[in-house]
């Protein structure tokens, strides 16, 4: 049986299916052996980031975007965060809980080597977040002219959702050099699915799943045991299979119960509707 769990706090989506045709090495329907073709993801950019963003991109689009965010003409119309400061702790620690993450998949800490292979993990997980916020807002500040807080953060975690596939055998000096490319991709997207209208708040669907992807084909760079063709057939299995069951959830639920709330509760708040009380009470005269 397909049990489907999305947390919608955060875009974490897994389908035990998924999961064993992976990490479990078991055959896909009976037709291929991912591991066999050199598949690898060592902490699961694709397994569980890319995943997660597929699990995103299929109910986004049914969904559809939020009132006023694009005009009549198809200009776009920013709706920004109500809580920069909250933003970056929230970045914060997740930055902090990705060490328990790719750390925790070496599996053991019992034996010198594998406490050097938690060490550089750990490294390799800064390094990569660093430098994901780095070329985050450097490319930000190109384009805006600004320093554009949530790109850095987004950046950071571009960083840490790319080096999270093979974190244990580049340098430090290659995770920085993944971090800095995946924060240059997460800004690049997140401004090409607002161009095709496709409206995603927080920049989940940039973050977890276009560079979920770049994680994903930068593994055999530096670890010789996989391959770029197991990486892209790996990829595009994972990402067809969560994004049909996802799509078939989504869709049952939008027909039995809706998908979105009222036009006048939107305009409201669900604070209010669903609550019945302001959450951002600084905002009312």
């Amino acid at each position: 049986m397909v049990i489907l769990i999305i947390c919608c706090g955060h875009d974490w989506c897994y389908l035990p299916l998924e999961g064993s045709w992976t990490w479990g090495g078991n055959d896909v329907f009976g037709l291929f052996n991912l591991g066999d073709m050199g598949f690898s993801d060592f902490a699961g950019s694709g397994i569980v980031h890319m995943a997660g963003a597929a699990a995103a991109l299929a109910g986004v689009l049914l969904l559809g975007s939020r009132k006023g965010k694009y005009g009549p003409n198809g200009e776009i119309r920013a709706i920004p965060g109500a809580n920069l400061p909250l933003a970056a702790l929230g970045t914060l620690i997740l930055w902090m809980g990705w060490f328990g993450f790719n750390g925790g998949s070496v599996l053991k800490l019992g034996d010198i080597a594998s406490a050097n292979a938690v060490a550089m993990v750990f490294l390799n997980t800064n390094a990569a977040a660093a430098g994901g916020a780095v070329g985050a807002l450097i490319l930000a500040r190109i384009i805006f002219g600004k320093a554009d807080l949530t790109m850095l953060l987004n950046g950071a975690l571009a960083g840490l959702v790319a080096i999270t596939a093979e974190p244990s055998t580049p340098s430090a000096l290659q995770a920085t050099i993944f971090g800095v490319i995946a924060g240059i991709i997460v800004v690049l997207s997140i401004l090409a699915l607002d161009k095709i209208k496709i409206d995603d708040p927080v920049g989940a669907i940039s973050v977890h799943g276009v560079v979920g992807l770049f994680g994903l084909l930068i593994v055999p760079i530096t670890n010789p045991a996989s391959t770029f063709i197991g990486q892209i057939v790996g990829a595009a299995t994972i990402f067809a299979w969560v994004f049909i069951a996802s799509l078939v959830v989504w869709s049952i639920i939008k027909l039995v119960i809706g998908l979105r709330i009222s036009e006048e509760d939107e305009y409201e708040g669900a604070d209010i509707a669903e609550c019945g009380m302001e959450a951002y009470p600084e905002f009312i005269r």
